[in-house]
Protein backbone atom coordinates (compact mmCIF):
# COMPACT_ATOMS: atom_id res chain seq x y z
CA UNK A 1 0.00 0.00 0.00
CA UNK A 2 0.64 3.62 -0.60
CA UNK A 3 0.63 6.21 2.15
CA UNK A 4 -2.36 7.79 0.26
CA UNK A 5 -3.83 3.73 0.33
CA UNK A 6 -3.29 3.30 3.83
CA UNK A 7 -5.36 6.61 5.22
CA UNK A 8 -8.33 5.56 3.25
CA UNK A 9 -8.31 2.56 3.82
CA UNK A 10 -7.90 3.20 7.85
CA UNK A 11 -10.73 5.82 7.23
CA UNK A 12 -13.10 3.19 6.21
CA UNK A 13 -12.75 1.22 8.90
CA UNK A 14 -10.76 -0.75 7.12
CA UNK A 15 -7.54 -3.03 8.36
CA UNK A 16 -4.64 -1.44 6.12
CA UNK A 17 -1.08 -3.17 5.89
CA UNK A 18 -0.04 -0.83 8.63
CA UNK A 19 -1.30 2.02 10.93
CA UNK A 20 -0.91 5.59 8.78
CA UNK A 21 0.76 8.21 11.20
CA UNK A 22 1.42 11.74 11.25
CA UNK A 23 4.55 13.89 13.06
CA UNK A 24 4.23 17.50 13.58
CA UNK A 25 7.25 19.20 15.74
CA UNK A 26 7.17 22.44 17.11
CA UNK A 27 10.16 24.69 16.02
CA UNK A 28 12.71 23.50 19.40
CA UNK A 29 11.45 19.92 19.25
CA UNK A 30 12.05 20.31 15.21
CA UNK A 31 15.92 21.65 16.16
CA UNK A 32 16.55 18.82 18.82
CA UNK A 33 15.68 15.93 16.68
CA UNK A 34 18.16 18.13 13.19
CA UNK A 35 20.56 17.66 16.29
CA UNK A 36 19.67 13.97 16.82
CA UNK A 37 20.21 12.70 13.36
CA UNK A 38 22.49 14.97 12.40
CA UNK A 39 19.97 15.88 9.17
CA UNK A 40 18.34 18.52 9.28
CA UNK A 41 16.24 17.16 6.37
CA UNK A 42 15.24 14.75 8.36
CA UNK A 43 11.61 15.03 8.45
CA UNK A 44 11.39 14.02 4.62
CA UNK A 45 12.30 10.79 5.52
CA UNK A 46 9.72 9.82 8.20
CA UNK A 47 7.39 8.84 5.80
CA UNK A 48 3.92 11.11 7.11
CA UNK A 49 0.90 9.87 5.44
CA UNK A 50 -0.38 13.71 5.73
CA UNK A 51 0.42 16.58 3.83
CA UNK A 52 -1.45 19.23 5.83
CA UNK A 53 -1.42 22.91 4.84
CA UNK A 54 -3.12 26.61 6.58
CA UNK A 55 -5.23 28.08 4.94
CA UNK A 56 -3.74 31.56 5.92
CA UNK A 57 -0.90 33.43 3.79
CA UNK A 58 2.38 33.25 5.55
CA UNK A 59 2.60 36.44 4.13
CA UNK A 60 0.43 38.00 6.39
CA UNK A 61 2.32 37.56 9.25
CA UNK A 62 4.27 40.55 9.72
CA UNK A 63 6.38 41.48 12.64
CA UNK A 64 5.24 44.62 14.41
CA UNK A 65 8.69 44.86 16.70
CA UNK A 66 10.92 41.79 17.76
CA UNK A 67 9.00 38.73 18.26
CA UNK A 68 5.74 40.30 17.95
CA UNK A 69 3.46 39.83 14.83
CA UNK A 70 0.54 40.35 13.38
CA UNK A 71 -1.64 38.31 11.36
CA UNK A 72 -4.14 38.54 8.81
CA UNK A 73 -7.35 38.89 10.91
CA UNK A 74 -4.76 42.13 12.59
CA UNK A 75 -4.32 39.82 15.94
CA UNK A 76 -1.30 40.67 17.64
CA UNK A 77 0.61 37.96 19.30
CA UNK A 78 3.16 37.46 21.45
CA UNK A 79 5.53 34.62 20.22
CA UNK A 80 9.01 35.91 22.08
CA UNK A 81 8.59 32.75 24.04
CA UNK A 82 6.45 30.34 21.94
CA UNK A 83 7.54 30.59 18.84
CA UNK A 84 5.12 28.19 17.48
CA UNK A 85 1.64 29.79 18.70
CA UNK A 86 2.12 32.60 21.15
CA UNK A 87 -0.59 34.71 23.28
CA UNK A 88 -2.76 37.45 21.58
CA UNK A 89 -1.85 40.94 23.25
CA UNK A 90 -4.57 42.51 21.42
CA UNK A 91 -8.54 42.90 21.80
CA UNK A 92 -9.34 43.78 18.21
CA UNK A 93 -12.99 43.65 18.00
CA UNK A 94 -16.20 45.01 20.59
CA UNK A 95 -19.98 45.11 20.49
CA UNK A 96 -19.18 48.68 18.70
CA UNK A 97 -17.50 47.69 15.36
CA UNK A 98 -18.54 44.08 15.19
CA UNK A 99 -20.37 44.86 12.06
CA UNK A 100 -17.24 46.76 10.36
CA UNK A 101 -14.23 45.55 11.43
CA UNK A 102 -12.47 44.33 7.91
CA UNK A 103 -12.20 40.71 7.76
CA UNK A 104 -9.29 39.04 5.27
CA UNK A 105 -9.39 38.55 1.40
CA UNK A 106 -10.61 34.84 1.39
CA UNK A 107 -9.74 34.68 -2.31
CA UNK A 108 -6.25 36.12 -1.36
CA UNK A 109 -3.66 34.48 -3.71
CA UNK A 110 -1.04 33.69 -1.48
CA UNK A 111 -3.54 31.51 0.57
CA UNK A 112 -4.04 29.26 -2.50
CA UNK A 113 -0.55 29.30 -4.18
CA UNK A 114 1.11 26.47 -2.01
CA UNK A 115 -2.15 24.25 -1.44
CA UNK A 116 -2.64 23.77 -5.50
CA UNK A 117 1.12 22.95 -5.69
CA UNK A 118 0.62 20.68 -3.09
CA UNK A 119 -2.15 18.76 -4.35
CA UNK A 120 0.04 18.76 -7.84
CA UNK A 121 2.65 17.18 -6.56
CA UNK A 122 0.81 14.96 -3.99
CA UNK A 123 2.64 12.10 -4.50
CA UNK A 124 1.23 9.48 -2.35
CA UNK A 125 0.47 11.53 0.52
CA UNK A 126 -3.24 12.73 2.08
CA UNK A 127 -3.16 16.14 0.93
CA UNK A 128 -5.31 18.39 4.31
CA UNK A 129 -6.41 22.03 4.14
CA UNK A 130 -6.30 23.34 7.30
CA UNK A 131 -8.81 25.97 9.06
CA UNK A 132 -7.10 26.51 11.98
CA UNK A 133 -8.65 28.84 14.44
CA UNK A 134 -11.75 28.07 12.88
CA UNK A 135 -14.74 29.40 15.01
CA UNK A 136 -14.41 29.90 18.67
CA UNK A 137 -11.12 30.16 19.06
CA UNK A 138 -11.38 33.29 16.26
CA UNK A 139 -13.85 34.90 18.32
CA UNK A 140 -12.16 35.12 21.63
CA UNK A 141 -9.17 35.67 19.59
CA UNK A 142 -10.75 38.71 18.14
CA UNK A 143 -12.72 39.80 21.22
CA UNK A 144 -10.75 38.21 24.22
CA UNK A 145 -11.58 34.86 25.72
CA UNK A 146 -12.90 36.78 29.02
CA UNK A 147 -14.73 38.56 26.98
CA UNK A 148 -16.48 36.17 24.77
CA UNK A 149 -17.51 33.42 27.55
CA UNK A 150 -19.05 36.69 29.37
CA UNK A 151 -21.08 37.79 26.55
CA UNK A 152 -22.21 34.51 25.76
CA UNK A 153 -24.83 34.86 28.85
CA UNK A 154 -24.60 38.74 28.96
CA UNK A 155 -24.90 39.75 25.65
CA UNK A 156 -25.27 36.61 23.02
CA UNK A 157 -26.18 38.56 20.10
CA UNK A 158 -22.68 39.94 19.98
CA UNK A 159 -21.49 36.75 19.97
CA UNK A 160 -23.87 35.05 17.54
CA UNK A 161 -22.91 38.21 15.07
CA UNK A 162 -19.11 37.84 15.31
CA UNK A 163 -19.50 33.77 15.19
CA UNK A 164 -21.76 34.33 11.64
CA UNK A 165 -18.88 36.32 10.51
CA UNK A 166 -16.56 34.02 11.17
CA UNK A 167 -18.85 31.27 9.32
CA UNK A 168 -19.40 33.56 6.30
CA UNK A 169 -15.67 33.61 5.69
CA UNK A 170 -15.01 30.15 6.89
CA UNK A 171 -17.44 29.33 4.12
CA UNK A 172 -15.66 31.40 1.29
CA UNK A 173 -12.23 29.24 2.31
CA UNK A 174 -14.11 26.14 2.46
CA UNK A 175 -15.48 26.11 -1.55
CA UNK A 176 -11.85 27.19 -2.77
CA UNK A 177 -10.31 24.76 -0.80
CA UNK A 178 -12.61 21.83 -1.85
CA UNK A 179 -12.44 22.95 -5.23
CA UNK A 180 -8.40 22.55 -5.65
CA UNK A 181 -9.00 19.15 -4.68
CA UNK A 182 -7.62 18.36 -1.49
CA UNK A 183 -8.87 15.10 0.33
CA UNK A 184 -9.96 16.47 3.24
CA UNK A 185 -10.58 20.02 5.48
CA UNK A 186 -8.66 20.05 9.28
CA UNK A 187 -10.81 22.19 11.36
CA UNK A 188 -9.16 23.87 14.53
CA UNK A 189 -11.05 24.56 17.30
CA UNK A 190 -10.43 23.99 20.61
CA UNK A 191 -13.61 23.54 22.96
CA UNK A 192 -12.03 22.19 26.23
CA UNK A 193 -10.02 21.98 28.75
CA UNK A 194 -8.65 18.87 30.21
CA UNK A 195 -11.57 18.38 32.66
CA UNK A 196 -14.26 19.59 30.33
CA UNK A 197 -15.81 22.21 28.19
CA UNK A 198 -15.02 25.51 28.66
CA UNK A 199 -18.10 27.12 27.48
CA UNK A 200 -20.39 23.55 28.92
CA UNK A 201 -22.27 21.45 26.68
CA UNK A 202 -25.53 24.12 26.55
CA UNK A 203 -23.83 26.92 25.45
CA UNK A 204 -21.74 24.68 22.40
CA UNK A 205 -24.94 23.47 21.22
CA UNK A 206 -26.11 26.94 21.27
CA UNK A 207 -23.21 28.92 19.49
CA UNK A 208 -20.71 26.22 18.31
CA UNK A 209 -22.65 23.17 16.96
CA UNK A 210 -25.06 24.94 14.64
CA UNK A 211 -22.16 26.68 12.43
CA UNK A 212 -19.34 23.91 12.84
CA UNK A 213 -21.88 21.98 11.06
CA UNK A 214 -22.54 23.70 8.23
CA UNK A 215 -18.62 24.16 7.74
CA UNK A 216 -18.55 20.09 7.61
CA UNK A 217 -21.71 19.98 5.80
CA UNK A 218 -19.86 22.10 3.00
CA UNK A 219 -16.86 20.15 2.83
CA UNK A 220 -18.64 17.34 2.68
CA UNK A 221 -21.15 18.27 -0.10
CA UNK A 222 -17.62 18.21 -1.78
CA UNK A 223 -16.97 14.65 -0.85
CA UNK A 224 -14.16 15.77 1.50
CA UNK A 225 -13.41 14.28 4.36
CA UNK A 226 -13.81 16.07 7.68
CA UNK A 227 -11.06 16.04 10.56
CA UNK A 228 -11.58 18.17 13.56
CA UNK A 229 -8.93 19.11 16.12
CA UNK A 230 -10.56 20.24 19.68
CA UNK A 231 -8.18 19.59 22.80
CA UNK A 232 -9.75 19.12 26.57
CA UNK A 233 -11.94 16.46 27.41
CA UNK A 234 -15.14 16.45 24.79
CA UNK A 235 -15.35 12.86 24.61
CA UNK A 236 -19.14 14.02 26.15
CA UNK A 237 -19.63 15.38 22.28
CA UNK A 238 -18.69 12.35 20.23
CA UNK A 239 -22.56 11.64 19.63
CA UNK A 240 -23.18 14.86 18.28
CA UNK A 241 -20.03 15.23 16.62
CA UNK A 242 -20.49 12.14 14.54
CA UNK A 243 -24.22 13.32 13.86
CA UNK A 244 -22.50 16.76 12.37
CA UNK A 245 -20.51 14.72 9.98
CA UNK A 246 -16.85 14.51 11.67
CA UNK A 247 -14.71 11.68 10.04
CA UNK A 248 -11.75 11.93 12.64
CA UNK A 249 -11.34 13.27 15.99
CA UNK A 250 -7.81 14.92 16.62
CA UNK A 251 -5.82 15.09 18.89
CA UNK A 252 -7.19 12.59 20.70
CA UNK A 253 -5.05 13.02 24.58
CA UNK A 254 -4.67 10.22 26.61
CA UNK A 255 -4.31 12.99 29.48
CA UNK A 256 -7.96 13.79 29.31
CA UNK A 257 -9.55 11.10 28.00
CA UNK A 258 -9.92 6.85 27.85
CA UNK A 259 -8.41 6.75 24.47
CA UNK A 260 -9.00 2.79 24.31
CA UNK A 261 -12.43 3.42 25.92
CA UNK A 262 -13.09 5.83 23.28
CA UNK A 263 -12.13 3.18 20.46
CA UNK A 264 -14.26 0.67 21.73
CA UNK A 265 -17.55 2.63 22.58
CA UNK A 266 -17.13 5.27 18.83
CA UNK A 267 -14.31 3.22 16.71
CA UNK A 268 -17.11 2.16 14.24
CA UNK A 269 -18.47 5.42 13.33
CA UNK A 270 -15.26 7.89 14.11
CA UNK A 271 -11.45 7.98 13.20
CA UNK A 272 -9.53 9.12 15.83
CA UNK A 273 -5.48 10.81 15.29
CA UNK A 274 -3.35 11.39 18.09
CA UNK A 275 -3.00 9.57 20.85
CA UNK A 276 0.75 9.12 22.01
CA UNK A 277 1.46 11.30 24.84
CA UNK A 278 3.13 14.49 24.58
CA UNK A 279 2.45 15.51 28.43
CA UNK A 280 3.48 12.39 29.66
CA UNK A 281 5.03 9.92 27.90
CA UNK A 282 7.43 12.04 25.34
CA UNK A 283 8.78 14.41 28.22
CA UNK A 284 9.29 11.90 30.82
CA UNK A 285 9.37 8.09 29.85
CA UNK A 286 12.03 5.88 28.42
CA UNK A 287 12.52 5.26 25.21
CA UNK A 288 11.17 2.01 26.19
CA UNK A 289 8.36 2.83 28.06
CA UNK A 290 7.92 5.17 24.51
CA UNK A 291 8.05 2.33 22.41
CA UNK A 292 5.65 0.11 24.38
CA UNK A 293 2.83 2.82 24.64
CA UNK A 294 3.07 3.06 20.51
CA UNK A 295 2.93 -0.42 20.26
CA UNK A 296 0.18 -0.58 22.13
CA UNK A 297 -1.73 2.18 20.29
CA UNK A 298 -1.48 0.69 17.17
CA UNK A 299 -2.41 -2.76 18.32
CA UNK A 300 -5.29 -1.82 19.85
CA UNK A 301 -6.75 1.29 18.84
CA UNK A 302 -5.42 0.43 15.27
CA UNK A 303 -7.09 -2.24 14.66
CA UNK A 304 -9.52 -2.50 11.97
CA UNK A 305 -8.55 0.60 11.00
CA UNK A 306 -9.90 4.14 11.85
CA UNK A 307 -6.55 5.28 13.58
CA UNK A 308 -4.00 7.58 12.22
CA UNK A 309 -1.32 7.58 14.76
CA UNK A 310 0.48 10.35 16.35
CA UNK A 311 1.40 12.12 19.01
CA UNK A 312 -1.38 14.56 20.99
CA UNK A 313 -0.30 17.24 19.63
CA UNK A 314 2.53 19.00 17.82
CA UNK A 315 6.02 17.33 19.38
CA UNK A 316 6.41 19.85 22.35
CA UNK A 317 10.11 21.62 23.16
CA UNK A 318 10.40 19.01 26.29
CA UNK A 319 10.42 16.02 24.67
CA UNK A 320 13.27 13.78 24.89
CA UNK A 321 15.04 13.30 21.95
CA UNK A 322 15.32 9.58 22.83
CA UNK A 323 11.88 9.29 23.31
CA UNK A 324 11.03 11.27 20.09
CA UNK A 325 13.41 8.73 18.09
CA UNK A 326 11.85 5.51 19.43
CA UNK A 327 8.19 6.57 18.71
CA UNK A 328 9.65 7.20 14.64
CA UNK A 329 11.53 3.72 15.02
CA UNK A 330 8.34 2.09 16.61
CA UNK A 331 5.99 3.65 13.52
CA UNK A 332 8.72 3.11 11.17
CA UNK A 333 9.20 -0.72 11.93
CA UNK A 334 5.49 -2.04 11.53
Amino acid sequence: MTNRERVRTALEHRQPDRVPYSLQFTAPAREKMAAWYGDRDFESRLGNCFAIHTCHPKAAWQEVEPGIVRDHFGMIWDKRQDKDIGMVMNRAVTPENVDTYPFPDPANPLIWEPIRAAVANRGDTYVVAQLGFSLFERSWGLAGMPEILMAMAADPAFVNRLLDRILEYNLQVIERACALGVDAMLFGDDWGCQRGLMMGPARWREFIAPRAGEMYRAAKRHGKTVLIHCCGKVEELFPELIQLGVDVFNPFQPEAMDVYAAKRRFGKDLCFFGGISTQRTLPYATPEQTRAEVLRLLAEVGRQGGYIAAPAHSIPADARPENIAAMIDALQRQ
